[in-house]
C-alpha cells in the first residue's frame, strides 16, 4: 500500500497477462462507487510514465473527490514489461486494465482519460467494453501518431478532447481539423496559454477532468 499525504491509501500491484506484466497503482472509493477513470500517460519513449505531471495531478485530484482511479505504466516502463515475442502494440495493455477494473472490481462504468500519446492509444480501447461509457482526450497526437489511434477512437460514446493552444506536438492549429471528423456527441475545451506538456496548468487541467467525469456519469 501507498498512504498519500492525505492519508488516502492507494493500492500497488502488477496486472498480469501471458503477454505481459503492467507495473499499476489503484485507488478505490470508499463509498464503494462501481464507476472509475482509467488513466493512460504520455509515450514511453519520450519519458512518459504514471507518475507524469498531469497523470499525477488528475488520479490527486480524482482521489480527493474520492473517485476510484487506476493509473499504470506501459510495457517498457518502470516495473512494466512485455513477454518474449509480444507485439509493439499497447492497446492490449490498456484492455487487460480494463478487464482488471470488471473482473477483479467488479466497475461498472469506466472512464478512460488519457494524456497524448496514452490518448491515442487509451482512447482507442473506448468499444472494447459496454462498461466503458466515453473518454476524455487531453493533447491527442493525431499528426505525429497516424491515422490508426484516429479510427480506432471512433465512437457514439461521449468523447471530450482537451488541448492547449500552445501545443505544438498535439498541433493546436490542426485540431479543429481533427475534432470535426468524431461524430456525436463530443466536445472540447482549449487551455489558453497550456502547450504540450502543461507546466503550471496541472490543476486546471485537473479541474476540468474532474468536471468531465461527472458529466459523464
Amino acid at each position: 500500500m501507498l498512504l498519500l499525504k492525505n492519508m488516502v491509501e492507494t493500492k500497488k500491484f502488477f496486472v498480469f497477462t501471458e503477454d505481459f506484466i503492467l507495473e499499476a497503482e489503484y485507488y478505490k472509493s470508499i463509498q464503494k462507487r462501481s464507476e472509475a477513470v482509467l488513466i493512460t500517460h504520455p509515450h514511453p519513449d519520450y519519458g512518459g510514465n504514471m507518475n507524469n505531471n498531469v497523470v499525477s495531478a488528475i488520479f490527486s485530484e480524482l482521489i480527493k473527490e474520492n473517485i476510484s482511479c487506476l493509473r499504470f505504466n506501459f510495457s517498457g516502463v518502470g516495473k512494466s514489461r512485455k513477454k518474449k515475442n509480444y507485439k509493439n502494440d499497447r492497446i492490449p495493455e490498456v484492455q487487460a486494465c480494463i478487464d482488471y477494473l470488471i473482473n477483479e472490481q467488479n466497475t461498472q462504468t469506466i472512464i478512460i482519460c488519457g494524456y497524448s500519446f496514452g490518448a491515442a492509444v487509451g482512447c482507442s480501447a473506448v468499444n472494447y467494453s459496454d462498461k466503458v461509457k466515453g473518454f476524455i482526450a487531453i493533447s491527442f497526437p493525431w499528426d505525429f501518431m497516424g491515422q490508426k489511434y484516429k479510427r480506432l477512437s471512433q465512437t457514439d460514446k461521449p468523447k471530450y478532447f482537451l488541448q492547449g493552444d500552445q501545443d505544438d506536438i498535439a498541433v493546436y492549429q490542426n485540431f479543429q481539423k481533427h475534432y470535426k471528423d468524431y461524430q456525436e456527441p463530443k466536445d472540447y475545451v482549449i487551455i489558453q496559454g497550456a502547450d504540450h506538456f502543461y507546466w503550471g496548468y496541472e490543476d486546471n487541467i485537473a479541474n476540468i477532468v474532474l468536471q468531465t467525469y461527472q458529466k459523464l456519469t
